[in-house]
């Protein structure tokens, strides 16, 4: 696979990736290398990470706990000391090697370290490749509230090592699969029609590179989300809320981000069917190539309310208004929509149907 360029690095695959590593580590002269790790990347992806690396250098480990319920302000200030107890400086390196809850925060954490020092992120998980891989954002969630805190700041390069995937379960794998699904839905039609014909991790593995391109092309022509890379967040506003209403809940399971994304586009295809021109035909192919992947969720009249609530913490939001991505066919989205509230009722009504 060729490299990425993005706004002032690059995305490098596989054994280019190594190769890159071993390139920018003899040559920058970094006083001490962290590589940021949670119990399941220290076990199943460390191992390989480190027998690649060439060269001798001066290697700390710090690990965190997985899972989005850890990406908070809490376990930063844990990377924080720990940096500071191990004689971080202004001239180390940060090496996030896990998913996109690590990726997040440990991009978070060298963002704000002594005002910034270097990171490469290593995304291990489908979801981080495709989606946290390129942009820049980084942050925590505050409690529940997805990705309340956080600044955009690009790594020095990110390394896709797809052999990686093969340590996750299949249901990581899927979710991570609804992102790419989303690339279609929003910018490429004949790339949906793609990955709908997609159905082994081999096959997923071969789209990786289209879907990071896609997302590139969005960012590279709007860095900070003043327009154009608002259509990334399709199915986000519902499906957010939905994901956070299930961090919360005590006695329904939690979802992973994109079983919850998924929900949010069925959710929001049906806005767009109402508001922005989506066809009826379009849209139930949309809602039949999800449930295809993923379990329909059962939500009661309080889930819903409740749901609803929660989108008023939307990063889209302004002036009060909450503002939604939305579909005017597949491959062509339209932001900053408005919907009328009897309308989320609608959707969660046309999705249990």
């Amino acid at each position: 696979m060729e490299s990425i360029i993005s706004d002032a690095y690059a995305v490098h695959f596989n054994t280019v990736a190594y190769a890159s590593l071993n390139t920018h580590l003899a040559q920058a002269n970094y006083s001490i290398i962290y590589i940021v790790v949670d119990e399941n990347t220290h076990d199943l992806c460390l191992p390989q990470f480190m027998a690649e690396i060439s060269g001798t250098y001066h290697f700390e480990i710090i690990e965190i706990e997985s899972g989005e319920i850890n990406k908070n302000i809490e376990t930063c200030v844990g990377v924080w000391e720990a940096l500071s107890e191990l004689g971080a400086d202004r001239k180390s390196l940060i090496i996030n090697l896990g998913g996109g809850v690590l990726t997040d925060l440990g991009g978070f954490v060298a963002s704000t370290f002594k005002r910034g020092i270097d990171f490469i992120n290593v995304p291990t998980t489908l979801l981080s490749m495709v989606d946290a891989s390129v942009g820049g954002k980084t942050g925590v969630d505050l409690g529940t509230l997805k990705n309340q805190i956080g600044v955009i700041n690009q790594p020095v390069m990110v390394l896709v090592i797809t052999d990686f995937l093969d340590t996750l379960e299949e249901r990581q794998v899927t979710s991570g699969f609804a992102e790419m699904l989303k690339h279609g839905l929003i910018r490429d039609e004949s790339y949906w029609v793609t990955l709908k014909a997609t159905t082994s991790l081999d096959e997923i593995k071969q789209q990786i590179l289209p879907s990071i391109v896609i997302k590139n092309n969005v960012v590279l022509q709007d860095p900070t989300e003043q327009g154009l890379r608002k259509i990334l967040n399709f199915g986000h506003t519902l499906g957010h809320a939905v994901e956070s209403y299930r961090l919360e809940s005590e006695k329904q399971a939690t979802l992973l981000h994109g079983e919850a994304i998924a929900i949010g586009m069925i959710l929001e295809g049906y806005l767009s069917h109402k508001l922005t021109g989506l066809t009826l035909v379009a849209l139930e192919e949309i809602k039949a190539t999800f449930l295809s992947h993923y379990d329909n969720v059962v939500f009661s009249h309080e889930d819903i309310s409740k749901i609803a609530e929660l989108m008023r913490y939307d990063k889209k939001n302004s002036h009060g208004n909450i503002n939604f991505v939305l579909l005017k066919s597949i491959g062509e989205a339209q932001i900053d929509v408005t919907v009328p509230a009897e309308l989320i009722h609608e959707s969660f009504a046309y999705y249990a149907q």
